[in-house]
């Protein structure tokens, strides 16, 4: 597995831009159907999380702004950034869990539309994750958060060698673990005692003790559905299903569910809640609406999935008529780094987080197009048994020539970018129109995701570099342009 000590910097791909005619004969400007819809291209913006919702997850300008910029570089398709399916408090990230967001869904929706001048389909990503808490101090932990029982008194005595421990009073056992060593609480602490005082508390699906951790089965179907019908009356082309990476579905998809219930073990229990998730929505919004599924090709962690895993899940989607597969990879929270105090645990900074966002500090084999071999295993394996649902595959797509080796080798059915979309929302237009000399470059450094840890709102480092000095631009609170530097086509082009 790549670590860091043996990365080197690996030059961003050579660009040869084609001509327009080229471009024009591309197999990525090409249409395809998803469902009974039509994308004009097979170029594709993967969901980004901005972080410019309110803090009720309501719709807000600079959300607008977001999507029309990309909007006006008319991709075949954008997916909406994750938007959590339940109304409950996460930060200034989309919600979709009551009708009350429906209309200012509705009108970034709209405001798509006019900005593509129609030519770009609009799905949303439907995501549900759990509790996951901020790293405390050791003595607001030992305070407020260990349930103080028997059994640590008993190991405190045993570690001390005094027997006072086993009677002692629960303040005083809190107060002397919280002045104590690391190894001290090794040496008392259960695993996920260790890891709430260390990295925060998360809940995981396999938490049964906890109510409605184990009523997942019954409540996921109904809250995905809903959130579906509301995204179909807001007027979306289609919705994503999110079973990617640290959240809920993966979770419940991953080898280390170990539920007890029935959703737990192997693949065929693993697998129940997705499904019926599936068919839940397909309830709501019926069969002529596009519903995709965005999962891991490899979770990349010690004991998760791998592609057989993926290959076999990807069977069982297309099998429940699934309308796409978009396939990641990575993203874990079981190889996160410490997060400071006060910080909450982010899943993209361990090795799995590399492999799904890989920077230019890399091992030989590079960051560009790293991950398309999952893609490529999984669609080999839908078509071999006779089905043709599309496979979007993404990370680290930079250039016209990636885009179409891809798709002449039939790794993928659409090609999706977008970290290179971020730093250039124009440049799908640019290669159509024969300009991709133009095209402003992504140099993968993860700039934008480093503010995505800190639940800034998302820039690119290269847009203020360009035009600072343009009439109109809108900044963050630290002084980052919120937008990408306009454009203008050509005469008889469009206009970013």
């Amino acid at each position: 597995m790549w670590h860091p000590s043996s990365a080197k910097r690996h030059p961003l791909p050579n660009a040869l831009w084609p001509t327009a005619e080229e471009a024009a004969r591309g197999r990525w400007f090409k249409p395809i159907r998803i469902a009974r819809t039509t994308l004009a291209q097979r170029t594709w913006v993967p969901a980004m999380v901005p972080w410019r919702a309110t803090e009720d997850g309501l719709v807000t300008d600079d959300v607008i702004a977001w999507y029309e910029r990309f909007a006006r570089g008319q991709p075949g398709a954008i997916v909406v950034e994750a938007t959590g399916i339940r109304d409950v408090a996460s930060g200034p990230l989309l919600r979709i869990g009551d009708d009350r967001f429906v209309p200012g869904l509705a009108r970034l929706v709209e405001a798509v539309a006019r900005a593509s001048d129609g030519k770009t389909r609009l799905f949303i990503q439907l995501i549900d994750f759990l509790a996951v808490k901020r790293r405390p101090t050791k003595a607001k932990y030992f305070e407020r958060f260990l349930k103080v029982e028997d059994r640590h008194r008993e190991a405190l005595a045993e570690a001390t060698g005094e027997s006072k421990w086993k009677r002692a009073a629960e303040p005083e056992v809190r107060a002397f673990l919280a002045a104590a060593d690391d190894a001290l609480h090794e040496d008392v602490l259960d695993e996920r005692e260790l890891e709430s005082l260390r990295f925060g508390a998360r809940e995981r699906v396999t938490d049964l003790d906890l109510e409605h951790v184990r009523e997942l089965p019954q409540t996921l179907p109904i809250q995905f559905a809903a959130a579906a019908a509301r995204a179909k009356v807001a007027g979306f082309d289609g919705v994503e299903l999110h079973y990617a990476h640290a959240y809920t579905m993966a979770s419940l998809l991953s080898r280390l569910n170990t539920r007890t219930d029935g959703f737990g073990g192997v693949r065929e229990n693993r697998v129940k809640i997705p499904l019926a998730v599936m068919r839940a929505v397909r309830h709501a919004v019926g069969n002529d609406y596009p519903v995709g599924v965005r999962f891991l090709g490899d979770e990349v962690i010690e004991g998760g999935n791998r592609i057989e895993d993926a290959t076999w899940f990807a069977l069982e989607f297309a099998r429940a008529g699934f309308d796409f597969l978009s396939i990641s990879k990575g993203g874990r929270f079981e190889d996160a780094k410490q997060p400071a105090v006060g910080a909450a645990v982010y899943p993209y900074t361990g090795p799995s987080g590399y492999e799904c966002m890989p920077t230019v500090l890399s091992d030989e084999k590079g960051p560009f197009g790293r991950n398309v071999v999952l893609a490529a295993g999984i669609r080999r394996a839908v078509r071999d048994k006779g089905y043709d649902t599309p496979v979007v595959t993404a990370g680290g797509i930079c250039t016209f020539e990636q885009a179409e080796q891809i798709l002449a080798r039939g790794d993928a059915d659409i090609v999706a970018a977008a970290r290179q979309s971020l730093a250039d929302p124009d440049w799908f237009m640019k290669i159509r129109l024969g300009l991709g000399a133009q095209v402003r470059r992504c140099e993968f450094t993860n700039y934008c995701e480093g503010l995505d840890q800190m639940h800034k709102q998302v820039t690119c480092k290269l847009w203020d570099r360009v035009d600072r000095d343009e009439a109109g631009i809108t900044k963050s609170s630290d002084g980052r342009r919120l937008v990408a530097p306009k454009w203008t086509a050509p005469e008889g082009g469009a206009a970013g």
